[in-house]
């Protein structure tokens, strides 16, 4: 019998997890790179399932960046097969990801992946829950920059001005937020960054403006439902002011 699921008093509506430390966990044990970022790829399983059983709307979770195509190829082949091997097990989820109300989602800049790659995702991206089934929006980052998504934004703008749909006196903050790849998911509460790094690495960040932190030196792949507890017991602690007294 499972154990009871912990109860919170308040959960954060966006969650963001920056998956680091698996190269460093294949070190320490003497394995190749490539063995971290599989057991890495497990734990992304396990805490994205969590997320769903706990209810929190939306997590965002920073898998491969824009900068991550400098890593040594083999390396990042490694990290592509991985991705595909977890698509070709979509149908097997399917049910399950319906009964939890769980969606999956693909944010960054497609251009760069191979085609069966994008084509499985479109494919995957139907199998989850829908409408108001939906109870998680989990968004896999692939090939994403904070940057490079505000800059697709703006070219976004550039466009609509020079159209003449778009006065350029009418540019909001919502005009910018429509041309990100999270539009219409709110803005992160809480980024958790586990491997004992301090920073944002380009990740969200024209939606983590008011975002929490909460850091841990456990190596993504030792990441576990216990530590999410932890990170999740803090923000409950946090008073949040938005600029407010």
């Amino acid at each position: 019998m499972s154990s009871p699921l912990p109860d919170f008093s308040v959960l954060p509506k966006h969650l963001g997890i920056i998956m680091d430390g698996n190269g460093r966990w294949a070190k320490k044990r003497g394995l190749p790179r490539t063995e971290g970022h599989k057991r890495g790829a497990q734990t992304f399983e396990d805490i994205s399932s969590y997320c769903a059983d706990l209810g929190i709307p939306y997590v965002t979770f920073y898998a491969f960046s824009t900068e991550n195509w400098s890593r040594p190829p083999e390396e990042v082949s490694a990290i592509m097969a991985l991705l595909r091997d977890y698509l070709g097990r979509a149908e097997s989820r399917k049910e399950e990801n319906k009964k939890k109300g769980f969606a999956l989602r693909f944010i960054g800049n497609p251009d760069d992946l191979d085609e069966d790659i994008v084509a499985a995702e479109k494919h995957v991206e139907g199998l989850g829950a829908t409408g108001e089934g939906i109870r998680t929006v989990v968004n896999m980052a692939i090939n994403y920059g904070g940057r490079q998504e505000i800059l697709h934004s703006v070219r976004d703008i550039a466009r609509r001005v020079r159209s003449g749909e778009l006065d350029p006196g009418d540019i909001s903050e919502d005009t910018v937020s429509s041309g990100l790849y999270t539009y219409g998911q709110p803005d992160v509460d809480l980024i958790i960054r586990p491997s004992g790094e301090q920073r944002l690495s380009n990740f969200l960040l024209w939606q983590s403006a008011y975002a929490e932190f909460w850091y841990s030196d456990v190596l993504w792949p030792d990441f576990t439902e216990r530590d999410l507890d932890e990170a999740l017991r803090s923000y409950e602690q946090r008073h949040r002011r938005f600029g407010g007294v």
